[in-house]
């Protein structure tokens, strides 16, 4: 995938391998940063990637164990 600035929740998945609703669900506890236009999410590259790194190993389908990125 080229480098951009932020993908949308859906390219993101694809970029992860993440599914889309575990991305939503990540955006909708305030875990995943993201920036809000109109009804549609942007996360920044550079988030994501931090956000990766920082939960290595972690089960992202459990919330408390998710820890949030800070910008």
């Amino acid at each position: 995938m080229e480098s951009k600035f932020g993908m949308t929740v859906e390219e993101a998945s694809r970029y992860t391998s993440i599914g889309r609703n575990t991305l939503r669900a990540l955006v909708d506890a305030g875990k995943l940063p993201v920036l809000r236009i109109g009804r549609k999410n942007i996360i920044r590259t550079e988030i994501l990637i931090k956000f990766l790194d920082l939960n290595e190993g972690v089960d992202l389908l459990n919330m408390d164990e998710v820890k949030t990125v800070k910008r």
